[in-house]
């Protein structure tokens, strides 16, 4: 693979506002933690909740005694200042005597005393799962590139909830092919211990079918609670190796002065930018070209090989895992992209070819071109450029007219951890709704649970937040197969040929894509 950054990994969404996400109208949270957002309602059933597992084996609470999101009680053991013993007894009944004069008032307070005195007794001991193994919990990870460090200050506040488990992130290279070594070799025991692995959707497979993995419990799990398609990137083989963490999918870009309606299809696309280009404009009326994106020797040539075969309705490869490249409408998608290149006015702008995320939204804020198909990362940069010398453009987004490849990071325990509990409760609250809405919120990661993007302050802040649930809703993922890596190097290196050559996929192709997904080199 490449040495960028792998593609779709699931990159924030810079906040397009302030950092301050309380609102008036908020319930404000105690001041060691960060505030919920109070919008998304609590998920009934939440995947995180605790109650008793298969087999008689007692499955470790969600980790996490806060609030769920829209709850303004303090969470406990956090700024809990509620009165314990006789004190609670007779404020609890001095209480229901002011709202309940009289002699029955009375007797009735004192009974509503007896039971708060009860209840704090008994469930001060239950807040933390006493199976839970002692000892730091390490989760491996790439960098944290969201706004402000937020996965970084849930850790913190995890610590503070938790201090007898307490966690750490250690990071690894963020580019693709050292991060994924790194990882394999980590999990399989080679420079210190870890708990917790924070993998590229791409790579899970190839983890748990190296045995790096423990199967993630999944009799608590809430699936309806989660978006299906970043959930569905946690398993593999039938069984539910992590729970995930951050997800994302393209969008497309357009510019509105020249093209005011989102295209439906790839067709409908080069109609837009035919009837732009076409008749020898005057030169600096109308871009260059009408579409860019990431075609560089790297993750994002795969991504979008992929993705312009099923904008024909084709298959690289099936959900079986069988190679259709072959077919008529994989042939047909992989020519889009190198008869674009190739075309008179130029429906794709050549020097895509060279470009990753970051280049292409340069381009594309430079006026080159009318369409950019690039992740959600690029709206902030666009809408509210930092660089010297740059503006603020007319531009909408819009889901892909044809499916994207879903990126994110998924949370798994490690095959070797000492703490598989402790690292379980850990991977329940760092993807439980509270979690999701900070991430998304403050730090620009998009969340995996669908009630945050019902939240009203998301709406605010990510403008296409409506647009971003409907391409995650439509997103297919990558070949699920321990060997992905191997294919997608082998299939970059023939569309790229395609691409500078302008020859159709070579006769052998199909037979090269099998023979990779069965982690052999033709």
């Amino acid at each position: 693979m490449g040495t960028e950054q792998s593609e779709g990994r699931g990159r924030p969404h810079q906040p397009m506002f302030s950092d301050d996400i309380d609102e008036p109208d908020r319930p404000a949270a105690p001041p060691d933690r960060p505030a919920a957002a109070a919008d998304a309602s609590a998920v009934p059933g939440d995947g995180s909740a605790r109650r008793p597992g298969a087999a008689g084996r007692e499955r470790p609470p969600r980790g996490d005694d806060r609030p769920a999101p829209g709850d303004d009680r303090p969470a406990p053991g956090d700024g809990d200042d509620r009165p314990s013993g006789a004190l609670a007894w007779w404020q609890a009944g001095r209480d229901f005597r002011r709202d309940h004069p009289g002699w029955s008032g009375f007797l009735a307070g004192l009974l509503v005393g007896v039971l708060v005195v009860v209840g704090v007794g008994y469930l001060r001991p239950h807040l933390t799962d006493t199976s839970w193994e002692d000892g730091e919990l390490v989760l491996l990870s790439g960098s944290d590139d969201s706004a402000g460090g937020q996965r970084q200050e849930l850790i913190a506040e995890w610590n503070r909830l938790h201090p007898e488990h307490p966690a750490r992130i250690e990071e690894v290279p963020n580019i693709a092919d050292a991060e994924r070594s790194e990882m394999l070799a980590r999990a399989d025991g080679d420079g210190g211990p870890i708990d917790v692995l924070n993998l590229d959707v791409a790579f899970l497979p190839e983890f748990a079918e190296a045995g790096l993995l423990r199967e993630f419990p999944d009799d608590d799990v809430d699936r309806d609670a989660f978006l299906s398609g970043p959930l569905g990137t946690c398993e593999y083989k039938g069984k539910l190796w992590a729970l995930p963490f951050n997800t994302d999918a393209a969008l497309l870009y357009r510019r509105t002065a020249l093209v005011p309606k989102a295209p439906s299809s790839w067709t409908s696309m080069l109609a837009s930018i035919a009837r732009v280009l076409e008749g020898n404009p005057r030169a600096g009326t109308v871009p260059e070209a009408g579409f860019v994106t990431q075609l560089g020797d790297y993750e994002g040539l795969t991504v979008n090989a992929i993705e312009a075969v099923w904008s024909a309705g084709g298959d690289i490869v099936d959900d079986d895992g069988h190679v259709h490249v072959d077919s008529r409408q994989a042939q047909e998608g992989l020519r889009q992209l190198v008869d674009g290149v190739h075309s008179d006015p130029k429906q794709i702008l050549p020097t895509s070819l060279e470009y990753t995320e970051d280049a292409s939204t340069s381009a594309f804020r430079a006026d080159r071109a009318l369409f950019m198909r690039n992740w959600p990362v690029a709206y902030r940069r666009l809408e509210n450029p930092t660089e010297p010398g740059t503006t603020r453009i007319d531009f909408e987004v819009s889901p892909l007219p044809w499916p994207s490849v879903l990126g994110g990071q998924n949370l798994a325990i490690a095959e070797h951890s000492s703490h598989p509990r402790a690292a379980e409760a850990l991977i329940n609250f760092l993807t439980d709704s509270r979690s999701q809405q900070i991430l998304f919120e403050r730090g620009g990661f998009a969340a995996t649970r669908r009630v945050v993007y019902e939240d009203a302050k998301i709406k605010q802040v990510y403008p296409y937040a409506d647009e971003l649930l409907k391409a995650l809703e439509a997103a297919r993922p990558r070949p699920k197969s321990p060997h992905y890596a191997l294919f997608s190097e082998v299939l970059r290196e023939a569309v790229h040929t395609m691409l500078v050559t302008g020859a159709g996929p070579p006769p052998d192709l199909g037979d090269r894509l099998r023979a990779a997904l069965r982690g052999e080199r033709r």
